[in-house]
């Protein structure tokens, strides 16, 4: 099967992280294999000579793959060099060589196939191999017309082959059926349908995101309808305020912003809408620069404007001003979605715990939150809102409802590590905040409505100060149930205990504590020393009489000693 083949050696060799240089080197490396195997070199190392697979060779499907390799590699060499292109524009004349070198092998593979020695499946799918790269061909011609008919044919092939088969093998030529409806799409909408922009949209909402060879062609189409749609735009009202926009960028921006949030709202996942989220503020960065890059030449008029106007700001701050308060509340909507993801999965807690995974903590809800109320923080500064005194009202009540949650879940961390007094405080806190929220809100409902209800809160609030009072009544039980047998443990081990009754969960455990080991230092009694202090105090008697006296000295004595004299 031509596809299984392709879509395997394309997941396995670099395509499922967009690696086309890695599955180009593949596919040249496999090459050299098979020439080696079938023993069909081209020439030697001194010299080349051509050869051509033909059909009298085709006793082996081998020959076939040669031509489907040769094709693969061309065909990534052509995306490879797209991805280059971004950056090289004059990259693009070697990447339109390449995927005509890749259409002249999957024609050349077609007409392999129409032998009798190959069966009715590979037949057609060699047809759809080549009709899909003659569309991308076409496509990147930009001859709408010709690749809408390849993709065509293409697709009712593959559609055919999946209907001829189980599902296990029509899952594949499904998906290639998906991958290819987009580029129909787009290319009836340059010939003149202008129903398919919306197709597009949705195709781009249920894809996550656009892929492959569509991807930088529709957010362009997407751009130049805008473009097209803001020559028209002149001005926009905002909190009673009417400023002309000039700005290209601004206008365009403006014009989608209505688009992405619905796009935002039909978002089918969290990973679909945080991608649109970061998509719409990068939209908004760009405006605020750019209206940023007329205020430097501004500033002293601006200046003149709020010396005259009693402090109203000129139409091109209070633009600025606009693009920042949609940029922030973006990002409010965003980490409010983050943090309602983050609360369910606090409730699935057990068993993510259960399947091994990292669990959510209270504490990443509650940087979500200082990040919200730092972004509210940064809507009252901004320039000529200040004495707007219902925008700093709503913005008041909105700080109120996101304090409450951030107090409700540093109160969820204090709970966990068992501080009940700190937790009924905080508890009591979010509740104060909640009755300040409900007893402002009169004059402010409909601004309200997109925040988290403050009732639920109140009621979710309630029912945790009670299982908290529990909670603390049974950890207070169990520490004094425990004390009294650890009083007699207190580190003791087991040789030092065995008269009192302890329920010790470490004597099972691989850390018993049984004896002191290595023993300690024990003090016992040293040699003793003994001093003759008496001696000093005994009086011997006289030995005079037992010891011979001693001989005369002098000349006399030597002379009776030479003479033999004797006293």
């Amino acid at each position: 099967a031509v596809l299984q083949i392709v879509k395997e050696s394309q997941q396995q060799h670099g395509l499922r992280h967009g690696d086309f240089q890695r599955y180009r080197g593949y596919c040249s490396r496999r090459l050299r294999r098979l020439r080696k195997t079938l023993n069909f070199k081209m020439g030697n190392r001194h010299k080349f000579t051509g050869k051509k697979v033909t059909e009298e060779i085709l006793s082996d499907n081998r020959y076939l793959l040669l031509i489907l390799m040769d094709a693969e590699r061309a065909w990534s060499y052509a995306m490879q060099l797209k991805q280059e292109a971004n950056t090289e524009p004059r990259k693009r004349f070697h990447l339109l060589s390449r995927l005509r070198k890749a259409v002249k092998h999957a024609e050349e593979l077609e007409r392999l196939c129409e032998s009798n020695r190959v069966d009715a499946k590979t037949k057609l799918e060699a047809q759809a191999y080549t009709a899909y790269l003659t569309g991308m061909l076409r496509f990147e011609h930009q001859e709408w017309k010709a690749a809408m008919e390849a993709f065509n044919k293409c697709k009712t092939i593959y559609e055919k082959l999946a209907n001829a088969f189980t599902e296990e093998q029509a899952v594949l030529y499904n998906q290639r059926v998906e991958e290819i409806s987009p580029n129909i799409r787009y290319c009836a909408y340059n010939i003149g349908d202008q129903s398919a922009m919306n197709e597009l949209m949705q195709m781009r909402l249920r894809s996550g995101g656009t892929e492959g060879l569509l991807a930088e062609k529709l957010e362009a189409l997407i751009t130049q309808t805008r473009a097209k749609q803001a020559a028209t735009m002149s001005e926009v009202e905002w909190r009673g305020r009417t400023v002309p926009v000039k700005i290209d960028k601004v206008r365009i921006f403006l014009l989608g912003l209505a688009d992405n949030e619905a796009a935002i709202a039909q978002a089918e996942n969290e990973e679909t809408k945080e991608r649109l989220f970061e998509s719409l503020l990068s939209e908004c960065r760009d405006a605020i620069q750019a209206v940023r890059e007329d205020l430097k030449p501004d500033q002293k008029q601006r200046e003149h404007s709020l010396e005259n106007d009693s402090g109203k700001v000129s139409n091109i701050q209070y633009l600025h001003s606009y693009l920042t308060y949609i940029k922030l509340s973006t990002a409010i909507k965003r980490n409010e979605s983050m943090a309602k993801s983050l609360q369910k999965a606090l409730l699935q807690q057990q068993r993510s715990e259960e399947d091994g995974k990292r669990t959510p903590r209270p504490q990443d809800l509650i940087r979500l939150y200082d990040i919200i109320l730092q972004n509210l923080v940064e809507l009252t500064q901004l320039p000529g809102l200040e004495e707007d005194k219902n925008f700093q009202k709503e913005i008041g009540l909105k700080t109120l409802v996101y304090k409450a949650y951030r107090c409700f879940f540093i109160a969820q961390s204090y709970v966990l590590v068992k501080k009940w007094s700190e937790a009924l405080v905080l508890y009591e806190r979010v509740l104060k905040y909640a009755r300040e929220v409900q007893a402002g809100a009169g004059a402010h409902k409909n601004s309200l409505k997109e925040l988290p209800d403050v009732q639920d809160l109140i009621t979710q609030v309630n029912a945790e100060k009670y299982s908290l009072q529990a909670a603390a009544i049974l950890d207070a039980n169990d520490t004094h149930e425990t004390e009294s047998p650890s009083q007699v443990k207190d580190g003791k081990p087991l040789s030092e205990r065995f008269e009192t009754f302890c329920l010790d969960p470490s004597l099972v455990s691989k850390q018993v504590s049984l004896v002191h080991f290595p023993p300690g230092f024990q003090p016992i009694p040293c040699k003793p020393l003994f001093f003759d202090l008496a001696l000093n105090h005994v009086a011997f008697p006289p030995l005079e009489d037992k010891v011979e006296q001693k001989a005369k000295s002098g000349l006399t004595g030597y002379i009776k000693g030479i003479f033999g004299f004797k006293s």
